[in-house]
């Protein structure tokens, strides 16, 4: 099903196309050649996350936005589904404010709540009434590993020595059921994961992994035992810290400062940006920030047409 939008101005028709009639193949190589692209809007990464995505879609695939949807007592919404943290609009051209805001016009009306968020290349000059900034954290890593160690704060360096000197060991042997039941035993009950969520993570996984797009760490105390672990998803010359856990007593020897130390050695002086992937959390943003890391904003766009005796979307 394809409705067409006619805007204002004229300067761009959008198409609403349900996700039955969307051209994969055109759809991913947007996707390839965005200048803004990220791996969260390829089709396969948003059949994981989202099952019955929709989209709104200008020219032959030259712009794309991605509509995740749900329902909810019979009334449709958008959200932003885990695991993915931007989406919006997406060009291999430039992507001004007045096109952004043209898409987000052209969300249709049928769906009566919107919470969801853009990306670091999205901006719009007149904000909705309801938005809120987001922090993302990403470290260059073109330059040495030399000079990136100087921008290190003391507090990072700190607790790098600290790892070192407990003698905690990083290596990649380790398998994603192993994470997924550590990242379960440690982080996943407090966060609220169902099952559902362990699935998604693991189909990320493997997918990114037997593709070239993936990789796994784990940092092990001198007995070997698990203390940390970490995934990265890479795609357009960015690798995302999608997920990390450490035990106790990984925290306490420092194991994730040595999992991200060993990553940033490894590559350093390669066109790549390392994408921390957050955080508004004060205490996280310092973490992040102590490996020189850069922040970056990007928005939540929210939109309420519910009645207003309706409440179930409320947060």
């Amino acid at each position: 099903m394809k409705i067409k939008i006619q805007n204002e101005n004229n300067s761009v028709k959008i198409e609403y196309i349900k996700h039955a009639d969307i051209d994969i193949k055109k759809w991913n190589r947007c996707v390839n050649t965005a200048v803004n692209g990220n791996v969260y809007v390829y089709s396969w990464y948003l059949d994981i996350v989202c099952e019955n995505w929709d989209a709104l879609v200008s020219g032959d695939y030259e712009i794309i936005m991605p509509l995740t949807k749900k329902s909810k007592y019979n009334i449709q919404y958008l959200y932003q589904p885990v695991f993915t943290q931007q989406l919006g609009v997406f060009s291999a051209k430039y992507i001004t404010a007045e096109i952004v805001k043209q898409f987000l016009d052209a969300i249709p009306s049928k769906f009566r709540f919107v919470d969801i968020k853009l990306n670091t290349s999205n901006y719009i000059q007149t904000l909705p009434n309801v938005f809120k900034t987001n922090v993302t954290y990403e470290l260059d890593l073109i330059e040495s590993y030399e000079s990136t160690f100087k921008t290190f704060s003391t507090n990072t360096k700190r607790n790098l020595s600290k790892a070192l000197t407990n003698k905690m060991v990083v290596n990649k042997n380790i398998i994603p059921s192993q994470m997924l039941q550590f990242y379960a035993e440690h982080v996943g009950e407090k966060l609220g994961f169902k099952r559902e969520h362990y699935d998604q993570l693991y189909k990320i996984i493997t997918f990114a992994i037997a593709n070239k797009m993936g990789e796994m760490y784990a940092c092990y105390n001198p007995q070997n035992q698990l203390c940390a672990a970490a995934f990265l998803i890479s795609s357009h010359q960015k690798s995302i810290f999608l997920l990390s856990v450490s035990s106790p007593e990984g925290k306490e020897n420092s194991a994730m400062f040595l999992i991200i130390n060993y990553y940033i050695s490894n590559y350093s002086e390669k066109f790549l940006t390392l994408d921390f992937e957050g955080s508004n959390n004060d205490g996280i943003a310092r973490f992040y920030a102590g490996f020189g890391a850069q922040s970056c904003k990007y928005l939540t766009i929210k939109r309420n047409i519910l009645p207003w005796y309706i409440k179930i979307f409320k947060r």
